[in-house]
């Protein structure tokens, strides 16, 4: 029996898949097509709505990475792991992962409250690539999945709201340049878990803003919110208001298992309603989440019953796990939608979470109507909104600003570099020099010298910054090959095109260093309409990579051989395939890489045959249907269950 509330350090061992290293390209454009919305869809939308999700979409993942060095063999792994506990509650937090909430137990019912993951398998669903199913997630940034998804984050105990401690977790989020902070706490004797959350723009300019909470849960639940009608987003790229709980031809959609496909329902709540959502079993008890009215938005998400939903379910996991689905809470009604923050302010809310029991005839029964009230009724009951309310303030007055008493993790070095520039003040965050690391040396260098370091032994250049100031320091150094392969990366973040080709162009006379050029004017090449060009320029850059640069080979030569297909250069294509690392083209997405060559030189039955000895994509995108497209072009037969993994008719 845990009397009080306490903090420890603790280690869970999963089976897990290694991370592996980034992908050393440069991300100059964005991996997520899968929540793209057709313009003629905006027509009957709210104004405000409308308008944010026009707003600030992203065009680049810079100065970000993709990670998707990550491959599906698992072994049993120890995990860094942060336990905060009192005699109701017993919550494990993965700080090295994003800060993932990987397990809520209920100790009074022995009940796990969201849905856990027993393995770590990474897959290609965040902003920038690696991401895992379970537990409750951060999301920030842009629309999608945070590129922290699967990264460390500065975590410490800090005094909490009612004397105890609390877990802060924090760090400097570099798609939006924004600092954020986490606080979790369990009040003593309470079933509920505290969630403090504050994003700051420390900037005079305005900067979009994005937030979802995520959380998985069983998707045997019925899930229950205070709408009669929610926007529905699939994956036809349309977005449509719908009533709620049934569709036009009376299948609940308030059952993730009624729905046939994967989908989207972002519930359309009145201004002056209290925001919760809660995911209720067949005895009418689960979880129920619920925050003060800043976070306006909440959300469904099913993968439905079809096949390819049912096969992401499995890819996810491990074989026999059940299934889930995700209620969320947003900012914005949708996540489609980014809001402005302006400069010098901030946003600030509380979440909370915990266990909700009400009457089963109600809350699975056909009455809506009388399935919300209960539901709303048993919260007040249990935790009155003016609870909330007070908490929240008692928060933000204090505990939010209060300094880390005791580390528990360490994040990346990025917030510390910021802080040394902009000579910014966040109390309760702190971004010490401590924790500058190789990545950020350079960029130390240039911003005491004005001069950035040359290209070093390594042939992969290091982090982009991307940011204004450093756009602006990047044009005053003196013009040597790596200044201006940096300079037209910040260009091309921030729209300038024209220039940042010029750049590129420029660094290439005179270095050594030649691939990473070539490869971002190849990639201009195919923005700007020119795919022989393109194909022309990733194959010169292939040629550029000296000696045993197995990751960059592997890297620029997929994409060199996929850009060469996409021109009818099929026998240009065979002869970069032939020239990839051999380790490399006994992965998975060689091997698919493999069929599609084999497919365009006429060689049917030996594509087929790699199908039929099998492979898996191990980065396979959300969404992806190029596995069922080559598939179809090779016969008439169904799409093997293995590789279907379709989210639309």
């Amino acid at each position: 029996m845990v009397d009080m509330t306490t903090v420890r350090r603790a280690v869970l061992t999963l089976p897990a898949a290694p991370l592996g290293p980034d992908n050393p390209l440069p991300a100059l454009r964005t991996l997520d097509t899968a929540h793209a919305v057709d313009a003629r869809a905006t027509a009957d939308m709210p104004r405000d709505m409308a308008r944010q999700l026009h707003y600030a979409p992203l065009r680049t993942l810079l100065p970000t990475r993709v990670r998707d060095g990550y491959g599906r063999d698992r072994t049993p792994t120890a995990l860094d792991a942060v336990v905060i506990e009192n005699d109701r509650l017993r919550v494990t937090v993965l700080p090295g992962l994003g800060g993932r909430v990987h397990s809520l137990h209920h100790k009074p019912t022995g009940r796990e409250l969201v849905h856990r993951n027993p393995v770590f398998q990474p897959a290609a669903f965040a902003l920038n690539g690696a991401w895992f199913a379970g537990g409750i997630e951060w999301n920030i940034g842009a629309t999608g999945h945070t590129t922290l998804s699967c990264a460390p984050l500065h975590a410490a105990v800090v005094p909490a709201p009612d004397g105890g401690e609390m877990v802060r977790l924090w760090e400097w989020e570099r798609l939006r340049d924004l600092p954020f902070q986490v606080d979790l706490w369990l009040p003593e004797g309470s079933d509920f878990l505290h969630v403090g959350i504050r994003i700051r723009n420390p900037h005079e300019r305005p900067v979009p803003v994005y937030w979802w909470t995520n959380t998985a849960v069983p998707e045997d639940r019925r899930v229950i919110a205070p709408a009669d009608s929610a926007w529905h987003h699939g994956h036809e790229r349309g977005l449509r208001r719908v009533p709620v709980p049934r569709t036009e031809d009376g299948t609940d959609r308030t059952l993730p298992l009624r729905s046939t496909l994967p989908a989207d329902y972002f519930y359309e709540l009145a201004d002056t309603q209290r925001r919760w959502i809660a995911a209720l079993d067949d005895s009418g008890a689960g979880l129920v989440q619920t925050s003060t009215d800043l976070l306006r938005g909440r959300k469904l998400f099913l993968w439905g019953t079809a096949a390819g939903g049912r096969r992401w379910q499995r890819w996810l996991t491990e074989p026999g796990a059940p299934g889930y689905a995700e209620i969320q809470a947003g900012l914005a009604r949708t996540q489609l939608e980014h809001v402005r923050l302006e400069g010098g302010e901030e946003l600030s809310w509380l979440e909370v979470y915990g266990p909700l029991a009400t009457e089963a005839a109600e809350a699975r029964g056909d009455d809506w109507a009388a399935a919300r009230a209960g539901v709303e009724a048993r919260l007040e009951e249990i935790l009155p909104r003016a609870a909330v309310e007070a908490a929240y303030r008692t928060w933000r007055d204090g505990p939010a600003d209060a300094e880390p008493v005791t580390p528990l993790a360490a994040g990346s070095g990025w917030g510390a570099l910021e802080v040394l520039r902009g000579a910014y003040v966040l109390p309760g965050t702190p971004f010490p020099a401590s924790t500058l690391g190789e990545e950020q040396k350079p960029w130390l260098e240039l911003l005491r010298t004005g001069v950035l370091p040359p290209w070093g032994e390594s042939v992969v250049p290091g982090p982009p910054l991307v940011a204004d100031p450093w756009r602006d320091m990047l044009e005053t150094a003196p013009a040597d090959p790596r200044t201006e392969y940096h300079l037209g990366l910040a260009q091309w973040h921030a729209g300038d095109l024209a220039q940042a080709v010029r750049s590129w162009e420029r660094g290439l006379a005179g270095t050594p260093v030649r691939w990473p050029l070539l490869y971002c004017l190849a990639v201009a090449d195919q923005e700007g309409g020119h795919p022989v060009r393109a194909a022309e320029r990733l194959a010169e850059a292939f040629d550029a990579l000296p000696e045993g640069e197995e990751a960059v080979a592997a890297a620029l030569g997929r994409e060199a051989v996929v850009a060469h297909l996409a021109v009818g250069r099929v026998e240009e294509g065979r002869a970069l395939w032939h020239r990839l690392p051999e380790r490399a083209r006994e992965q998975g997405a060689f091997r698919f890489l493999e069929a599609r060559l084999l497919l365009a030189e006429g060689r049917r039955s030996e594509a087929r045959a790699v199908f039929d000895a099998g492979f898996e994509v191990a980065d396979l995108r959300e969404g992806a249907e190029e596995l069922g497209e080559v598939w179809s072009a090779l016969t008439d037969e169904p799409l093997p269950e293995r590789y279907d993994f379709r989210m639309r008719r």
